[in-house]
């Protein structure tokens, strides 16, 4: 017997009540994964990964057990994903910025300064570096690729001489990182980054007065959009 048109309708009112169901449980999944993901943000700036626990992130975000373990399996999973999101999406944005200079030392400059801007401007996101500081996926593109590309560059070009690329990593990076710290805990001003930038360099090889000028370059304004998901997360 041929369906009747009356059950052809509901066939399809229910088939689309169905997809309407499946998307908004999409929605509520992405959004409560990111309150997952901003609450990590603001636990992860006051602890380190090894301090934070899966209490303190279900506590800052107001979910269940079940439902931190639905998202992610381990805080290690959650700090992998906050940095997917957030660390390499703005690192993305200042190195177009950077890939607008020849000079690698200008480069490796811009880079630094523009970061630690951002950290200092937005200061969950400076303590949150200041506590995850750059170990295993936290440093991201800038530890893997970005700084790494524009050492090599600098050292083709006889700017900077050192025994091992690790050295002149450790100087850059570590620098950078422990100066973020000293501003956003007021122990001194946000200049401290570019008199700390410009030691590393000097110790580099890279000539005093040449290492001033280049540390003491204006960095063009970042374009981070307002809806972007580094916004997003440090403001939720």
């Amino acid at each position: 017997m041929r369906p009747t048109a009356r059950s052809d309708e509901t066939t399809i009112d229910e088939a689309g009540n169905a997809d309407h169901r499946t998307r908004n449980g999409m929605v509520r999944r992405e959004q409560t994964r990111r309150k997952l993901m901003a609450a990590a943000v603001a636990v992860f700036s006051q602890k380190s990964p090894d301090a934070a626990s899966i209490d303190d992130f279900i506590a800052q975000a107001g979910v269940s057990r079940g439902t931190f373990y639905n998202h992610f399996r381990s805080t290690h999973e959650l700090l992998q994903a906050v940095n997917a999101a957030v660390s390499d999406g703005v690192l993305e944005v200042i190195d177009k910025m950077v890939l607008t200079f020849d000079d690698p030392l200008e480069r490796i400059a811009a880079g630094c300064l523009a970061y630690m801007s951002l950290a200092i401007e937005n200061r969950a996101w400076g303590r949150f570096i200041v506590q995850v500081g750059t170990q295993g996926e936290a440093g991201g593109k800038l530890v893997d690729v970005y700084l790494p590309r524009d050492i090599e560059m600098a050292a083709a070009n006889g700017d900077f001489r050192f025994s091992a690329m690790q050295v002149a990593h450790d100087a850059i990076l570590g620098g950078l990182v422990r100066s973020i710290q000293s501003v956003i805990l007021g122990r001194t001003q946000p200049d401290h980054v570019r008199e700390t930038l410009m030691v590393a360099f000097v110790g580099l090889g890279v000539d005093a007065e040449r290492a001033r000028r280049v540390c003491w370059m204006e960095v063009p304004k970042l374009p981070i959009s307002g809806d972007s998901d580094f916004s997003a997360l440090i403001s939720e």
